[in-house]
Formats: structure tokens, sequence, C-alpha cells
């Protein structure tokens, strides 16, 4: 009778756990049903949730504008070419002015020193100013540049024997040694770009003025045989030098511009710059540089 009493209540008690059971879970279902009837409707439930920005993502920006006033800094790194080769030209034209051998050999026009090149640094700043026509971009800037180390020079001599029409041979000796300087330089461009959101390609062409130190000295040593007889003329040496010497020049290059902020930039570019012979030395510089401006 005790087992049996037992196993009834057990049964019951059980019962009541179940029937308990259906109730919690029910009231859990009517909450839920609540909550979704709560929610806005709209599309399908991925949509509802809250459009929330994911890890590691950037968001888009906003339309930058290009117009306006540019004014910046920039520093890059140059090769400078120089041919030497015409430097000495007018000194031994000089030297052997009203001579035969000049009018028929003509040992001014032998090149003597070579093309030589030299690296070096380049630092300064530009101001300029653009228009914006939807995304075609129209601009015009100056720039100032100094340069560190732009120095370089050559020197060689060569030995020639000719025999003019006055049946007199010629043992032709010249000696040449130029240098040259660039200390600073100037540019004046206008840039024509295209626009796509944060970035500005670019190409530019202008002009350019340049300062320069330069030297050169000709030596000319001409021995004459003639009838058995040899007569030495010579040496003869000729200099001319000059500093802050100004010569004019042309630009041209491709570069571009990065929008960090709505009124700042990251610029990049390459330059071409080249200058008119002065003292017969012809010189052009190719530089890489980075650069950081505002716009206003």
């Amino acid at each position: 009778m005790i087992s049996q009493r037992r196993a009834s209540n057990g049964g019951a008690q059980a019962s009541a756990v179940r029937h308990s059971q259906r109730r919690r879970g029910l009231r859990i279902g009517m909450a839920a049903a609540a909550v979704l009837a709560a929610l806005p409707q709209g599309n399908a439930a991925a949509a509802d949730w809250p459009d929330l920005p994911l890890r590691g993502t950037i968001s888009s920006p906003g339309p930058v504008r290009w117009d306006g006033i540019q004014l910046g800094g920039q520093m890059g790194l140059a090769n400078m070419g120089t041919d030497f080769g015409n430097s000495t030209s007018q000194q031994v034209a000089y030297i052997l002015r009203n001579s035969t051998l000049e009018n028929e050999a003509h040992p001014s026009a032998w090149a003597t020193l070579p093309h030589s090149s030299t690296n070096t640094r380049s630092y300064g700043g530009f101001l300029g100013y653009s228009t914006q026509q939807e995304q075609l971009i129209i601009g015009f800037d100056a720039a100032y540049n100094k340069v560190s180390s732009a120095q370089i020079g050559a020197s060689d001599s060569m030995t020639r024997i000719v025999t003019t029409s006055d049946s007199v041979q010629h043992t032709v000796t010249l000696s040449a040694q130029s240098s040259t300087k660039l200390i600073d330089y100037a540019t004046a461009r206008f840039r024509f770009g295209y626009a796509m959101a944060q970035f500005l390609p670019y190409v530019f062409v202008g002009g350019s003025v340049g300062r320069f130190d330069y030297a050169n000295t000709s030596t000319v040593r001409d021995s004459q045989l003639a009838g058995g007889v040899t007569t030495v003329f010579g040496p003869i040496t000729m200099s001319d030098a000059k500093a802050n010497a100004i010569v004019g020049g042309f630009t041209t290059g491709v570069g571009i511009d990065v929008a960090l902020m709505p009124n700042l930039f990251l610029r990049g570019e390459f330059e071409y710059v080249g200058f008119a012979p002065i003292g017969g030395i012809r010189t052009s510089i190719n530089t890489g540089r980075v650069g950081i401006g505002m716009r206003f």
C-alpha cells in the first residue's frame, strides 16, 4: 500500500512539473510575440537590425573640392645632368681666331668634355590657385626649390694631327676644365587635372628660372711642322667664370594630389626642368618629390 501511494504521489508531482513548464513556455512565447510586434515593420529580418558599421571598414568621404588657393611645402630627390661638350668652344675659337687651322679644321668644334650627372636633394614650397568645372581642374602655381650639393665638373684633353691647305702639319692639343653649380630655381606652371573623389591626377607645363655658378678654362697648344721646321704656338690658356648667373628654361611633368581632409592634401610628382645653355654648359634636372599642402 505504501509503495502504491508513493508511486501515485510521484506521478502527480511529475504531472504538475510538466504543466508548470508548459505554462512557462507559453508565457515566454507570448512575450517574444509582443516584442516582435513592437518592432517597426519593413523588409526582411536582416534589414531590421540597426545599420552599424562593420569593424575595419572605412566610410566613403564626401565630395572633395579642388578649387581655391593651395599653399604647401615639398621635398625630393633629384638627378642633375650636365652636358659640358660645348663649354669651351668659344674660348678655343677666340684663341685660334683668324687662323687657317680654325677656318679649315675647326678645333673649336671638337667636343672635349663629356656629359656628367650627380644626385642631390631639393626642398621648397609652392603657392597656387585652381578652378574647378565639374571634374576638370585648371590651375596655376609657382614654386621655389633649393638644392644641396648640386655641383659637378669635368676635365679632359685631346690631341689631333691635321694638315691645312698651306701644307702645314698641325699637332693640336686641347685641354679643358668646366664646372657648374645649381644654387636654386623657381618654376611657374599651368596644371590640368581630372578629379576622382579624393584623388587628383594632373599634368603640368611651364617655365623655369635657375641660378648658377660656373667656370670654364681652355688651353691650346699647336706644334706646326712646315718645310722641316717645327714652330710651337702656345700653350695659351683662357678662362671665364660667373657667380649667381641667371638662366631661363622650361618644366613639365606629372603628379597626383590625395585629399587627407577637406582642406589638407598630400602631393607626389615627377618634374623635369631643362635650362638654356650658360657658358656653353647645358643643364637639366629630374626630380621626384612629395609635398603636403592646404587649400583655402
